[in-house]
């Protein structure tokens, strides 16, 4: 019978007989000697153990692609910026500057200074016109607004003046210019519906629907998805727009040969340093080149940076997840081969020699995992581009941008393998020979060692300080503490796992022995033998579910919540709805006087911008907002008044404060609170009302007219109706909002039309199924690695149970319990490491007990099951052969 050679019968004799500690007494000839014989030990256990290793290439790899592709999004998003489309045909464009600013003092610090970026276009007074007019260089300046217009058959289109057309590069291919305020000029894809000049349009802007006459059609140079425009003469359009003093930006056309630094330098030199809107503290701002788009899309910056902050917690996270799998898969590697390393310490290999062999080897796995990462992170971060490219700001992809990021992730693997490994093997490495050779045969140790405790259990107390501390805090302080205790509280479990898998077994063996006969005292016994094992396999699971749960419960909670204080909120059982251009404050007027109408009330949604403190440090922090009309809310809108009179919420210096919110800025009726309106307008309102569902209407009630000068469109979402008793005049109030033109239609109310949280967008969905998808793809991968890792280090166990009897059915039978022992510890331990942080942060932001859909739960146990399953049982599928007996009898 052919003997298996292992590792340590192929080291060379210069290698063995080596004292601890002579290294560094060695002559040169010597030390080369054992760097030859570390290479040679290297090289052959990759060879050995190349099934072992090639689970570690595996999981790490996957690592390495996932931390490239997070690297490949984040740098595509930094050097994104909006697309310039409408300001194509100007030189230069003159807006008032869209960041507003908040510097605070954190505790024992130096000041620093918070920015975000207004959610609602910033206005210019008109009277820079003239001023950017006479500068040097400036061939024509061009007043640009914009109107949002719905046609008679319910198309969105926007509408701008006509000497605006200059800006776009837009040409008349038909017909002439409109020549007064009956007429307009079509953009040629609003005309493809069959319109010719002479022809009749129905158009509605700021009130009810007119007819206009099409003089003539146009061609505009820019493409992309930007709606169509409408162009009617500048009188027209500036009554339209509903601000005549103030203008949206201004359009630069330079003489010819002038080049864009010095028209810079020249507008710049002739603005003022404000925007000269009153009650407005904004700055002019002069934009060239790509910075144009800024002027077009204003809150698409803001939107990349809130991207960017959830991408960068989302990063942090997979970086600690992808450090969690390689540390775990490579301690587990060179766990499984401590009897093998203490073998060859106790014939003589030197601790040196075993470190730089172990060193080389993970070095070895780590570059093929690192070329792998490399190879799979570009495509799985186009694929994570792709879901990110929605809205006005593209993701560009420079030539630069696939190396780096390929790059990124395969350092962080080849420079994190190594000293894990090594570390992974201290505890053998630095034995003495003779200790090492009862090492070699000694049993598993039961449980972790004192330093793996000692962190453990401060780990776990750090998670459920911060969970402790998130229920005290409110915005994203609760969060960032509910994301910690996460990420703290798994990795307790990962280093106290032996001592939690043996509980584990204290709960579930006797079960197991009873319900599974033979094998299930087999698979009882193997458990209790190897905690430190068993530990490692459900370290993974509790890694995936934690994770995923935390990750898939977080909205759902925050969704029924705000869902059930709406509905609880709302008195209207209809509602009318204008399409994408809304409905002017004329509707709401209108559906008032229809009979069997007891109360209507138009919703303006906005955003406030709030400055405040979070742990010491300034914050700016955008709220969404309604603006209210106080005749008749209390019939349509009950947002739970517990202090105050909401009749008192009218004019311009008025505001009512959701409870919680009034409660962390120390403010009740009568009090005043500072607030930024979305163009950045600084307003301190007196609080006239507290009330407590502010998680479906928001934590600020503004009115209507408090509003409406300060955003980008000055028109209601939904109109709120409240019918009579046993009266349906659904069909009157139709008929009423008719005038108003297509695309208006009215429905039954429900608590969504007033929920100050809007329907998950692209960009929402997009986080989720990178948050969920790609991570916890990648978490399941990781299951599968790691346990075929330790399934395939069985072999030996498997081999001798074979050889006394065991047969196939009871040897896989015992596979079947221990995957189903593991995978239930498993989803039990990352229940519950889930349900700390969730509970903490439902509490401290709803109120509420956090809540997961019974579904996505039930998927969640599938997957990790059916992983759990692949790790374990095919790998193992060749422990139910034939006998290892009757095959040596061969």
């Amino acid at each position: 019978m052919k003997r298996r050679t292992s590792t340590t019968d192929r080291v060379p004799s210069r290698a063995r007989g080596r004292r601890t500690g002579a290294a560094d007494r060695e002559p040169l000839g010597v030390r080369q000697g054992s760097r030859r014989a570390s290479a040679f030990l290297a090289r052959r256990s990759l060879a050995t153990h190349r099934r072992a290793w090639a689970a570690v290439i595996v999981a790490t790899g996957a690592a390495a692609a996932l931390i490239g592709a997070f690297a490949f999004v984040v740098g595509s998003l930094l050097v994104a910026a909006p697309p310039v489309q409408r300001y194509a045909g100007a030189d230069a464009v003159v807006v008032a500057d869209q960041k507003v600013s908040h510097t605070a003092k954190p505790w024992g610090g130096e000041p620093r200074t918070a920015t975000a970026y207004l959610p609602e276009r910033a206005r210019l007074d008109r009277s820079v016109l003239a001023a950017v007019a006479g500068a040097d260089g400036v061939a024509r300046a061009v007043a640009d607004d914009s109107v949002p217009l719905s046609t008679g058959d319910g198309r969105t289109a926007v509408g701008r003046s006509w000497p605006s057309a200059v800006l776009t590069r837009c040409e008349l291919a038909e017909g002439r210019a409109p020549g007064d305020a009956a007429e307009v000029v079509l953009d040629a894809a609003l005309a493809a519906g069959g319109h010719a000049p002479g022809d009749r349009i129905v158009l509605r802007a700021g009130g009810a629907a007119r007819t206009y006459t099409v003089s003539g059609i146009a061609r505009t140079g820019h493409g992309g998805d930007a709606p169509p425009a409408v162009f009617f003469t500048e009188p027209r359009l500036t009554a339209l727009a509903g601000h005549p003093g103030r203008i949206d930006a201004i359009g630069v056309v330079a003489e010819p040969g002038v080049p864009a630094d010095a028209l810079r330098a020249a507008v710049g030199a002739v603005l003022p340093e404000r925007s000269g809107v009153p009650g407005s503290d904004r700055g002019v701002r002069v934009l060239t080149g790509a910075e144009r788009g800024e002027a077009e899309h204003v809150d698409a910056l803001g939107g990349r940076g809130d991207r960017l902050a959830l991408l960068g917690s989302i990063g942090g996270t997979v970086l600690m997840v992808a450090l969690l799998v390689i540390a775990s898969t490579l301690s587990q590697a060179i766990h499984q081969r401590s009897g093998e390393l203490a073998l060859l310490r106790a014939v003589g290999a030197s601790p040196r020699q075993l470190r730089s062999a172990i060193g080389r080897e993970a070095g070895r796995v780590a570059a093929a995992a690192a070329l792998l990462g490399g190879v799979g992170a570009v495509p799985l971060g186009l694929a994570m581009r792709s879901l990110l490219t929605t809205g006005p700001l593209p993701l560009p992809v420079p030539w630069w941008l696939p190396p780096a990021a390929a790059l990124t992730g395969g350092l962080l693997v080849a420079l994190s393998a190594r000293p894990v490994a090594m570390l992974a093997a201290r505890s053998i490495t630095r034995l003495r020979p003779a200790a090492a050779l009862g090492a070699a045969t000694a049993d598993e140790p039961s449980g972790p060692g004192r330093f793996r405790t000692v962190a453990g259990v401060v780990l776990a107390f750090a998670g459920i300080s911060s969970a402790g501390v998130a229920t005290t805090q409110s915005g994203q302080a609760a969060g960032v503490a509910a994301s910690g205790a996460a990420m703290s509280l798994v990795i307790a479990v990962a280093l106290l796992g032996p001592r939690i898998s043996r509980i584990a077994l204290g709960v579930l063996g006797r079960p197991l022995r009873r319900a599974g006969g033979a094998p299930g005292f087999l698979a009882e016994r193997a458990a209790s033998a190897h905690t430190r094992r068993l530990a490692a396999a459900f370290t993974p699971i509790v890694l995936v579910v934690a994770f995923v749960c935390v990750q898939l419960a977080s909205g759902p909670t925050m969704e029924r919540a705000a869902g059930q204080q709406a509905s609880a909120a709302l008195r209207a059982d209809l509602v009318a709805t204008g399409g994408g251009a809304g409905l002017p404050a004329g509707a709401a007027r209108t559906v008032r006087e229809v009979p069997g109408v007891r109360a209507a009330t138009g919703v303006l949604r906005s955003t406030v911008v709030l400055a405040d403190r979070e742990a010491g440090e300034p914050v700016l922090t955008r709220l969404p907002v309604l603006g209210v009309e106080a005749r008749g809310l209390s019939g349509t809108l009950d947002p739970g008044v517990t202090a105050g009179d909401l009749d008192r919420l009218t004019g311009r210096d008025a505001v009512a404060v959701g409870a919680d919110r009034a409660k962390s800025l120390d403010v009740g009726p009568g009090d005043r609170v500072a607030l930024r309106l979305g163009d950045g307008t600084r307003v301190e309102p007196r609080v006239v009302a507290v009330y407590e569902h502010q998680l479906g209407v928001g934590e600020f009630l503004f009115p209507r007219e408090a509003l409406a000068g300060h955003v980008s469109a000055a028109r209601d979402q939904v109109v709120l109706i409240r019918t009579g008793n046993g009266a349906d005049p659904a069909a009157a109030v139709r008929e009423a909002l008719a005038p108003y033109g297509g695309g208006v239609a009215v429905r039954a109310a429900t608590g969504d039309d007033v929920a100050i949280a809007p329907p998950l967008s692209d960009g929402d969905n997009a986080m989720i199924v990178i948050g969920v998808g790609v991570i916890g793809g990648f978490a399941l991968l990781a299951v599968v690695s790691t346990l075929a890792l330790i399934t395939i280090g069985r072999r030996g166990e498997f081999r001798l149970l074979r050889m006394v009897g065991t047969g196939r059915r009871q040897l896989r039978r015992m596979l079947v319990l221990e995957t189903g022992l593991v995978t239930f510890a498993g989803l039990v331990i990352g229940t519950a490491v889930a349900a700390v942080p969730l509970t903490a942060f439902a509490v401290s932001l709803a109120g509420t007990a956090p809540y997961l859909p019974p579904a996505h739960y039930g998927v969640i146990a599938g997957a990790v099951a059916l992983a759990a399953a692949a790790g374990t049982l095919v790998p193992g599928a060749s422990a139910g052969g034939r006998s290892v007996l009757a095959r040596s009898a061969r």
